[in-house]
């Protein structure tokens, strides 16, 4: 299972030029998290600090108990063994195989003979598609494979923790829907927590089940996927939509009377006025939240579904009115039978499946219908 990773009022400067200041948030274990924001606003930096790459000026990075920020070199070392992290291009060595790419972090910071080396990489090698290429080289294969073979090695030592760094950038669409299918496939088998930053909207809208967004050196919202698909934060609700009217500019932020003059004008172009806000491309469930991707069908349901389900709804009542209703609905269309408060009046049945007894066939009934 994944671990907690807790941040408090973390903030990080290269000089005098802040990148982001004071951002507070908590990465369930186990779930899925993405972090938004336009180019430039720190995500990588963002990583890098998580990973202990980077020193933060103030605040605090908390696993099993050890702060990142203040703990003894001993300490980083071995914390930073829980993490796997798949770099923008792969970062694989050119001048190795496949193979011995992924192979490196078990010969680096390991003891395991060469078979029991050998059985682990061919694993990985399963896991992400890749059997039969481990003697290829990295300027052999396709963008996506490297994508891959990286996400291969960043597996390799079973980490708790997976950081994805723009996985998605330089893949066409086609690519990118299965390397997203991948990452859920990958969660219901580890049960790590994920940490993705990307830029794709169809990533963030339906792969994570937390959502945060980056921008103007601060945090301006992290959440439940439901809260901020739902937001009706301004810059939240450009980018998720990817509109130009809204603070984010071309190259940096928007002043506010730039923003008011954009948003008359849209108002003013013969009726045509800005969507109310929350109401993006529309769910199968009628909502701004369309249906968050399942695990293949044949894979396990992923652990943290549950666990994130009974999370959310103890702190249900504190969530703003469109995204309980975005909450009641995905528990109605996909979960019905999980939990007995949102199950239809036939699920009521004496025959009917006990509360957590979803089944990972039931999962794949769900998947297909979708992909229908």
């Amino acid at each position: 299972m994944g671990v907690e990773v807790a941040v408090q009022g973390l903030t990080k400067s290269f000089g005098k030029q802040v990148i982001w200041g004071d951002v507070t948030l908590t990465l369930p274990p186990g779930e899925i998290s993405v972090m938004l924001g336009p180019s430039g606003t720190g995500k990588s930096v963002f990583l890098k600090t998580l990973v202990g790459l980077l020193k933060p000026d103030r605040g605090s990075i908390v696993i099993k108990d050890v702060d990142l920020a203040r703990c003894s070199e001993h300490q980083l070392y071995e914390t930073r063994k829980l993490f796997g992290v798949l770099f923008q291009d792969g970062a694989l060595f050119g001048s190795m195989n496949l193979f011995d790419n992924i192979a490196f972090p078990l010969r680096e910071h390991t003891r395991k003979s060469e078979s029991e080396i050998r059985q682990i990489v061919n694993e990985k090698l399963e896991m992400v598609g890749l059997t039969g290429t481990e003697k290829k080289l990295p300027g052999e294969i396709s963008g996506g494979m490297r994508k891959r073979a990286g996400l291969a090695r960043a597996l390799v030592l079973d980490p708790e923790i997976i950081l994805f760094d723009e996985p998605d950038s330089g893949l066409d669409p086609v690519r990118v829907a299965y390397l997203n299918q991948l990452i859920v496939d990958l969660n219901a088998q580890t049960d790590s927590t994920f940490l993705i930053v990307t830029h794709d909207i169809g990533t963030a809208r339906t792969v994570p089940d937390n959502l945060g967004l980056l921008f103007r050196r601060e945090l301006v919202m992290f959440g439940t996927r439901e809260v901020l698909l739902t937001s009706d934060e301004a810059v939240v609700e450009q980018f998720l939509n990817g509109r130009r009217e809204g603070p984010i500019g071309m190259s940096e932020e928007k002043d506010a009377s730039q923003v008011a003059a954009e948003l008359a004008a849209l108002g003013d172009r013969g009726g045509v006025s800005a969507p109310a806000p929350g109401t993006g491309p529309k769910g199968a469930s009628g909502t701004g939240v369309p249906p968050q991707l399942l695990p293949s069908p044949g894979l396990p349901e992923r652990k943290a579904a549950g666990r994130r389900q009974d999370r959310v709804l103890a702190m249900l009542h504190t969530l703003p009115e469109k995204a309980q209703e975005a909450v009641k609905r995905a528990l109605d269309d996909e979960h019905r039978s999980r939990l007995p408060d949102y199950r239809s009046p036939e699920s009521q049945s004496p025959d009917s499946q006990a509360p957590g007894s979803h089944s990972a066939g039931s999962e794949a009934a769900e998947y297909e219908s979708v992909a229908e």
